[in-house]
C-alpha cells in the first residue's frame, strides 16, 4: 500500500477523483483503463458497486500502483477496515462518521469525510479527517465553498456532486484541494454501452483543465 503522504500528493497533483459505480469487476477494469489513458489515475470505487471489495482487490492486482483505488460510500468503521484490507488506498464517506476517521488513521490511510455544515466540517477536521468531501457541491456552489473557507482556511475541501469540466476551474480557483467527479466523467450510459473512448476523451479534458488552472494560480 502506498504511503499516506504519497497518496495525498497524488490526489492533489491530479486534482480529480473519478467516481465509479460499476456493475462488475470487468466493467470497472475497462473504465479504469480508459481513465488512465486520459491521464486520470485516482479512482473511487463506491461500496454500492456489487462485490465492491472483490472489485477493489482485482483492480489492485491488475494495475498495482499505476492506479490509485479508494473505497467510496463507506458508512462505518467496519466497512472501512474491510476496504483497507482489500487494498483501498483512501476512503470516502457520504456523511460524518468519527469511528471511520479513527479506523483510517489507525491504518494511516487518507480519509475524505462527507460534510456540509460548518459544525460538521469543524468536527471532522478536529477528529483527523484529511479532507472534507463538500457534498453536494452544487448546493450553494462556488460561493458556498468560498464562504466556508473564509473562517476555515486550514481545511482541505474536495467538492463533489455536480462537478463538470465547465465549472472545474472555478472550484479549483476557489481553493478546492481536488474535485470528486462522477457522472460527467463516467456515466451509467457510457458504461452500459461500453463507450470507453468517450471516457478517455472526458478524462483528458479534465486533465487539460486542471493543468491550465493550477498553472495560473
Amino acid at each position: 500500500m502506498p504511503r499516506k503522504l504519497d497518496t495525498l500528493n497524488r490526489i492533489y497533483r491530479e486534482a480529480v477523483v473519478a467516481i465509479i459505480r460499476a456493475d462488475s469487476a470487468d466493467g470497472l477494469l475497462k473504465a479504469a483503463e480508459a481513465l488512465q489513458a486520459g491521464g486520470l489515475t485516482v479512482i473511487e470505487v463506491t461500496m454500492t458497486t456489487p462485490g465492491a471489495l472483490r472489485v477493489i482487490e482485482e483492480a489492485k492486482a491488475h494495475f498495482g500502483d499505476a492506479v490509485c483505488f479508494g473505497a467510496g460510500s463507506v458508512l462505518d468503521s467496519e466497512t472501512a477496515r474491510l476496504a483497507i484490507l482489500a487494498g483501498a488506498s483512501f476512503l470516502v464517506t457520504p456523511t460524518l462518521d468519527i469511528p471511520t476517521i479513527r479506523m483510517a488513521n489507525r491504518y494511516s490511510v487518507p480519509v475524505m469525510m462527507g460534510c456540509y455544515t460548518p459544525s460538521e466540517i469543524k468536527t471532522a477536521w478536529e477528529q483527523g479527517a484529511d479532507f472534507i468531501k463538500l457534498f453536494p457541491a452544487t448546493q450553494g456552489g462556488i460561493d458556498y465553498l468560498k464562504a466556508i473557507r473564509a473562517p476555515l482556511p486550514q481545511v482541505e475541501f474536495v467538492p463533489t456532486g455536480g462537478i463538470d469540466v465547465d465549472n472545474a476551474a472555478d472550484f479549483l480557483k476557489a481553493g478546492a484541494f481536488a474535485l470528486g467527479v462522477g457522472s460527467s466523467l463516467i456515466s451509467d450510459a457510457l458504461l452500459k454501452r461500453g463507450d470507453y473512448d468517450e471516457i478517455t476523451r472526458r478524462a483528458s479534458a479534465f486533465r487539460v483543465r486542471v493543468a491550465e488552472t493550477r498553472q495560473t494560480r
